[in-house]
């Protein structure tokens, strides 16, 4: 990652043709289970391809404060090695007994950190920037809460920034709320492994659970470092006593799944083919299925072990969708539908209203911006495009997904339009992408 300064604005040309190949900065997801489970473990863990942006900088600088060391070592590729020093196994696992952590806006950083520290026990206070502080994480508190933590609200109750000492936690079954976010579901199994000592541990899930590929993830990371969970469903999911986390000595981050789509979804808007290298058929991450919603609005797309590749077919075709499974690339389906040929829905997206901004009534303003009819609902968003695309000034709400999603509005595609495009506050890329316009440009022909 090279270090970007960039300035109030980027004003994009129209773009012809992309091709080309991108290789894929690490999963954000992946690299903050990946730390947090390191420290948690027995051993000395080396992190390949660990994502370097403002997500993961919250997580390694919270994890010095609690007293985890860690270290990252230059390689030929220019890609750092990390090695984290593990805290010797669940039973053993010795953090800094209070810490005041600023944990930014990263959302995989706070929560899994809150249930840690929750049940490890301490004086901790957490606290990020102001939108952290309206984003929810009331149901993950209940349920720590009501098994013996004591986590307090120091703001508005329900939201961070959060007071945590140490408490008693003794149950061996506990529920969390699963059509939030699955973050909470993600944080509370990281953490079963700690309070399974003497017991199991069942974690109930209450309704539906959303984006369960996030939780696929998880699962998959902890078999990684020793520890396997038991499913019934989507319904509970148990530890069994006595497991620790070992290090698996050796563990590579994929590329981003998510932060593939914009490229992908470039080749299939202005020619192509551009291919991504990181992810591909054998990824563990659920957005590759972003490249399904392609293919269903007729994109040739290819993919490999460790690769997808996307080419236009033609202008695009509307589709009516849920996205429930992948709602962080689904927005990219969102700004795509400018290019379709008809309305495009997007359902079962209502965690995008809890995301870094309010995504939906984002994604709806922008887009009205460029001449599209938008309809926006609770939980769903309908697309239809304008005859011609129009310039306009994007705003993007300090999210990087509304930043990188609305450089697609620069591609000519089948729509040919000739417009140029601002983005306003380009930095917020930094969250997971700090190279992203250069990368963007690198497949503009």
């Amino acid at each position: 990652m090279t270090q970007q300064n960039y300035p109030e604005h980027i004003d994009l040309a129209t773009v012809a043709h992309v091709e080309g190949v991108v290789r894929l900065p690490g999963s954000k997801s992946i690299s903050n289970r990946i730390l947090l489970l390191a420290a948690l473990a027995e051993g000395e863990t080396r992190i390949g391809g660990l994502l370097a942006s403002d997500d993961t900088h919250v997580m390694l600088n919270a994890l010095r404060e609690l007293g985890v060391r860690w270290e990252a070592q230059p390689t030929m590729d220019g890609y750092p090695m990390h090695t984290v020093a593990g805290g010797g196994g669940v039973g053993g696992v010795h953090f800094a007994p209070s810490a005041d952590l600023f944990m930014g806006n990263a959302g995989t950083a706070i929560r899994p950190l809150t249930a840690a520290l929750a049940v490890i026990g301490g004086d901790y206070k957490l606290h990020g920037v102001p939108r952290m502080h309206e984003r929810p994480i009331g149901d993950l508190v209940d349920a720590l809460n009501a098994i013996g933590a004591q986590i307090e609200y120091t703001g508005n109750p329900g939201y961070p920034p959060l007071h945590i000492r140490k408490g008693n936690l003794t149950a061996q079954r506990l529920s969390v709320r699963g059509d939030v976010s699955s973050q909470f579901l993600t944080a509370l199994l990281m953490v079963a492994p700690l309070m399974a000592q003497g017991h199991a541990v069942t974690i109930d899930v209450v309704g539906e659970l959303i984006s369960k590929p996030y939780i696929q993830i998880t699962l998959n990371l902890m078999r990684r470092f020793g520890v396997t969970v038991e499913q019934d469903g989507w319904a509970s999911f148990t530890v069994q006593a006595g497991q620790r986390y070992k290090s698996p000595g050796l563990i590579h981050v994929e590329g981003d799944a998510s932060s593939a789509s914009y490229f992908l979804a470039a080749g299939a808007i202005a020619g192509g083919p551009v291919r991504v290298e990181g992810v591909g058929r054998d990824s563990i991450q659920g957005d590759v299925r972003f490249a399904e919603a392609l293919e269903q609005m007729g994109v040739q797309i290819t993919m490999g072990d460790n690769w997808i590749e996307a080419k236009s077919n033609g202008p695009l075709k509307a589709v009516d969708m849920d996205f429930n499974h992948i709602p962080d690339a689904a927005m990219t389906i969102a700004v795509a539908a400018l290019y379709a040929d008809g309305t495009t829905t997007l359902r079962n997206i209502a965690s995008w209203r809890v995301k870094e901004t309010d995504r939906i009534a984002a994604m709806a303003t922008e887009l009205r911006k460029l001449g599209a009819v938008v309809e926006e609902g609770a939980d769903y968003l309908k697309v239809t495009p304008p005859a011609a695309i129009g310039s306009a000034a994007i705003d993007t709400y300090d999210d990087h997904r509304m930043a990188m999603c609305f450089s697609l509005v620069a591609l000519d595609g089948a729509l040919r339009r000739g417009n140029n495009v601002r983005i306003n506050d380009p930095k917020c890329v930094a969250k997971t992408f700090p190279d992203y316009f250069d990368a963007f440009a690198a497949i503009a022909k």
